[in-house]
């Protein structure tokens, strides 16, 4: 299984701890990272996204940022429209895009708190469903077939 990873930039001192907790959690499981590709911010994301999984080497993207609340509601347009855009291009190109953003609305304390789980948690969500639409695709006939595999959990 081959896992790319976009990386948020901002709130580098979380995201990046985020990522080595991904890329510890994608070794465990025997999953390769074919890309790591760094983007300004959670806003960004999606351009990456897209490009990635247009790559035939690439079966899943695994996005880690962390969209701490301020002053305004920017945090909330941030997380709100990134995660609205990746769920599109998985829809579009077919593959999985698995949401290791955290927030919005969260601290600088619960974005700590939360960099080791999150990145884990997308990173078998992303294997499950590589998984799990491989065994759909294998899937011929009639009748009520379910699909489930939990291979990878915490």
């Amino acid at each position: 299984m081959r896992l790319a990873i976009v990386v948020s930039e901002f709130n580098s001192e979380v995201t990046f701890r985020m990522l080595e907790n991904a890329k510890k959690r994608a070794g465990k499981i025997g999953a390769n990272v074919s890309f790591v590709f760094y983007v300004p911010g959670v806003y960004d994301m999606p351009l990456a996204v897209e490009r990635l999984l247009k790559k035939h080497n690439v079966d899943a993207v695994v996005t880690i940022g962390a969209v701490i609340k301020g002053d305004t509601r920017h945090d909330d347009i941030v997380a709100e429209n990134a995660a609205r855009l990746v769920a599109d291009l998985s829809l579009k190109h077919g593959k999985p895009v698995a949401l290791g953003i955290t927030g919005p609305g969260m601290t600088d304390e619960q974005a700590e708190a939360r960099a080791e789980q999150v990145p884990v948690r997308a990173v078998n969500a992303a294997a499950n469903m590589v998984l799990r639409l491989g065994k759909l695709e294998k899937t011929v006939g009639k009748g009520t077939v379910v699909i489930d595999d939990t291979a990878y959990n915490n």
